[in-house]
């Protein structure tokens, strides 16, 4: 049986760019596919840290709607702990960020007041995941924010924001406190560093793809 021959010592080695039978070839100029939008939410209680959240990794200007804090709105909300915040979000925060050229994460952050929670089924439509932001010295804010995502059983993680670089309990401490399921990731995260939040999101991203997967 005749076979090819081997090349001669020292010849250049022939190559070529033809495609194999049956397939097809590229052209050269065919544009990288755009990287596969993924929604996730930014939720929690009343200055926990969600517009902050979205506005450290949000690779464009952070879209807020934020207000100004009234008198009849302070004898509501809880400021105690955060003396200097003078605006809350009354509908929303929206950012994005491209994890990596195959994925790109659109933020939606969640007003922290239950007066205003009727915005959030249409904030929540169609998300992978949420973040569940935890202020540790105010676990009873984010109640609401766990408790809406179990009941419609949408992947979700709590992130404790460590204020000051400190967190008040331990992480099991906290799981007992908000009665989450072992199943839901706890992880502390800053919510001022850019990498701190990536870590965060990264959490969420694959307990959602994990559950998705069966």
């Amino acid at each position: 049986m005749d076979s090819a021959p081997f090349p001669t010592p020292g010849a250049p080695a022939v190559t070529t760019d033809a495609p194999e039978p049956g397939m097809a070839r590229l052209p050269d100029d065919v544009p990288a596919r755009p990287p596969l939008p993924v929604k996730m939410v930014i939720a929690g209680g009343f200055g926990v840290g969600k517009t902050t959240t979205v506005a450290s990794i949000s690779e464009i200007a952070p879209l807020t709607t934020e207000a100004s804090i009234t008198s009849v709105a302070a004898g509501v909300d809880d400021l105690t702990h955060t003396p200097q915040k003078t605006t809350t979000t009354v509908a929303l925060d929206f950012g994005c960020v491209t994890l990596d050229p195959t994925l790109k994460l659109y933020l939606f952050g969640t007003p922290g007041q239950e007066r205003f929670g009727f915005m959030w089924d249409d904030l929540v439509e169609g998300a992978l995941g949420g973040l569940v932001i935890v202020d540790t010295r105010r676990l009873d804010d984010c109640y609401a924010a766990v408790d809406y995502f179990e009941h419609r059983d949408i992947p979700f993680a709590v992130a404790v924001n460590a204020f000051d670089g400190q967190v008040e309990h331990d992480l099991g401490d906290v799981r007992w406190a908000l009665d989450v399921r072992d199943n839901v990731p706890l992880t502390v995260f800053d919510a001022r560093e850019r990498g701190s939040v990536r870590d965060a999101l990264l959490v969420v991203l694959e307990h959602a793809l994990a559950r998705a997967g069966g």
